[in-house]
């Protein structure tokens, strides 16, 4: 297991090699190579576990020098953001930071004497997660080296800094890997906080005063939520004499009270990173950024680390009043976030409210502590992160290409860029259509909710899936349409661009037909080890029966693909309210007179946008996180 250092160290190594790169050829070369011997790396790891038997192991008990380099890491992560803070006028977010950085610390060096443990573990879900973190992350970056060179050619006025941008990818990826390979609380804090700083540098890369202002909102609501953590590990370190998170998990299963506060702050914690209601906003105003951060953030990294670590605490939650806050304000974001993404007519908020809406769903599963509902959300979180990256990445390219990101303007689509069509379509209906995995696994959490006789998720989860097919198939609809004129765009997709969409393009059709096999084999064990027990909701003949049904559903694309060069011959003009015009845009009236005919959803803006519906939604999640502490601390008062 010796790669498992070289795994957490090669991708900041990258980083210091990239910053130090001034020659583009270089830059690009380091950033190929880069993805290319992490998703190596990890295929390694898995090699080298399968081979001691895919058990559970715990590794690296004597690391005092990893320690120190860590805890130096730590302060400078804190002097950073306190300079960015005072630089940029938002002196009081320096707090966050100081404050956990300063717990963390007492922690470390001044809680009673504890047992030694293990600072890494592999399990199945942390296996599980490095893999979504290597081959997901590593093609983000693959594209990113050709979009960001169109970047700056559309973008005059920011300043080109892509070797900075490069490298922010890549420490977010070797954070990533600490994180979700972390034993120890200590470990685990730190990578946590590497995410969010990265995080906050990615979203305000162009120094505009819009992306500055979202990316300080990103930073203190998400160092918010490490203060919460901070404070969680001092409290159990203090009382129980330990930083192990395999024992905080058992305590809180086991009902020590000194596990009750902790857990539920850790929960608290993973609402801000994965974006929950009312903490929603910051994810929103990621889209400053440009389109790999936002699929890194939103698809295999950022938003994932909440709900790993709340399938982490999944078990401790089980019939919690932790677990019954938590799934409510995930069932409650997934019903409300579906709503506002419907009167959204930008592809990139689209895909944002999309990613808080499902997140949502996760965040419920978890908090409901069930084996049936816990196999719901992992394989919701595998499908969101290929069909949410593929769409965040092709969306950058056709906006790139057609010089917008309104879906209006991607009506037809399918005729004028169908290399990008078909992979959008792809990824569209991997989000909702029957019968792919994401609507599988809703359909295994309603089924959940439906045997737990929970009537309030049962309707978060049936309005919630409804308003989903609303607004993905508008979109879905736009795409496979007739133009509405014979429109010439040009393809400035480049190839790394490309290759990276048809990878997750095809892994995303592997994965909807391997859906039972991945289950038997991987998902149901995976169970076991979490609850003793596996907790599959619907049956292998049944998942067999809707992998083959998939076949048939995937092959609509290719055939658009095939005739879509035949539009300009076999074209049929539509039925207008007076003579076609000829170009199937406009109509001769009964007066003679020339008039335009066009074809546009409607999006309820005024009536279920964010602004109308956002802030009264926080202030109802905001009272139910209220009262889980007040409960809580009723409890521990008694």
């Amino acid at each position: 297991m010796a790669v498992i250092p070289l795994l957490i160290c090669f991708p900041f190594l990258a980083a210091a090699v990239l910053l130090l790169s001034k020659n583009g050829g270089l830059r690009d070369l380091v950033s190929y190579l880069g993805a290319v011997v992490i998703m190596c790396l990890t295929g390694a790891l898995w090699v080298a576990w399968i081979g001691s038997g895919s058990r559970p192991i715990d590794l690296y008990y004597n690391t005092e020098i990893a320690d120190h380099v860590i805890f130096g890491a730590e302060i400078f992560m804190m002097c950073l953001v306190t300079f960015l803070c005072f630089k940029y006028g938002y002196k009081r977010v320096s707090l966050l930071s100081i404050i956990p950085t300063v717990i963390i610390s007492v922690t470390e060096f001044a809680v009673p004497h504890r047992p030694r443990t293990a600072h890494i573990f592999l399990d199945r879900l942390s296996m599980m997660m490095c893999l979504i973190i290597a081959i997901i992350g590593g093609l983000i970056i693959i594209y990113a080296v050709g979009y960001m060179s169109g970047y700056h050619m559309h973008h005059k006025e920011v300043k080109n800094r892509s070797n900075y941008f490069l490298a922010l990818l890549f420490v977010f990826m070797g954070a990533m890997f600490g994180f979700v390979l972390a034993e120890s609380l200590i470990w685990l804090f730190f990578f946590w906080e590497c995410t969010s700083v990265c995080s906050f540098l990615l979203i305000g890369y162009t120094r505009t005063e819009e992306a500055i202002k979202n990316s300080f909102r990103a930073l203190w609501m998400n160092l918010f939520g490490g203060l919460g953590l901070s404070v969680g590990i001092f409290y159990f370190a203090y009382y129980v004499g330990t930083l192990s998170l395999r024992t905080f998990i058992n305590a809180g299963v086991n009902g020590n009270p000194y596990a009750l506060l902790p857990v539920a702050l850790m929960a608290f914690a993973a609402l801000t990173k994965s974006a929950q209601l009312p903490f929603s906003t910051w994810l929103l105003g990621a889209m400053v950024a440009p389109t790999p951060s936002s699929a890194l953030l939103h698809s295999a990294t950022m938003v994932k680390a909440g709900i790993y670590i709340l399938l982490r605490l999944s078990p401790a939650m089980s019939g919690t009043v932790t677990g019954t806050m938590v799934s409510m304000i995930g069932g409650f974001t997934f019903f409300v976030a579906s709503f506002m993404a419907i009167a959204q007519s930008d592809a990139k908020r689209v895909l944002a409210m999309s990613t808080v809406s499902n997140l949502g769903l996760m965040v419920a599963c978890a908090g409901s502590g069930t084996p049936e509902t816990v196999w719901a959300g992992v394989f919701l979180m595998i499908f969101h992160a290929v069909s949410k990256s593929l769409l965040f990445l092709d969306v950058g390219a056709t906006e790139n290409s057609i010089h917008s990101r309104d879906i209006e303007d991607m009506h037809g689509m399918i005729y004028f860029l169908p290399k990008l069509a078909v992979p959008m379509f792809i990824g569209i209906a991997g989000m909702f259509l029957a019968p792919f995995g994401m609507l599988i696994s809703k359909w295994a959490a309603l089924r959940a909710a439906v045997d737990e006789k929970n009537l309030v998720m049962l309707l978060f989860i049936a309005f919630g899936s409804a308003t989903t097919s609303f607004y993905w198939s508008k979109w879905m609809g736009k795409i496979i349409s007739h133009p509405h004129a014979l429109t010439q765009v040009k393809d400035i997709t480049r190839k790394n661009e490309m290759i990276s969409m048809v990878i997750q393009a095809v892994m995303m059709v592997v994965l909807c037909m391997l859906f039972p096999f991945i289950s038997g084999i991987y998902v149901d064990p995976m169970l076991f080890e979490m609850f003793g027990t596996s907790g599959q909701v619907l049956s292998p003949g049944l998942l067999v029966m809707l992998s083959i049904i998939i076949l048939f559903v995937f092959a609509i694309p290719p055939v658009f693909y095939l005739y879509s060069s035949k539009i300009h011959t076999n074209r049929k003009l539509s039925y207008m309210g007076g003579i076609n015009a000829g170009d199937d845009s406009c109509f001769i009236d009964s007066f003679g007179e020339e008039k335009r005919l066009w074809l546009s959803n409607y999006y309820f803006a005024n009536r279920i946008g964010i602004r109308k519906i956002m802030f009264p939604c926080q202030l109802v999640t905001t009272a139910i996180l209220i009262a889980m502490f007040c409960i809580i601390l009723g409890v521990l008062l008694k």
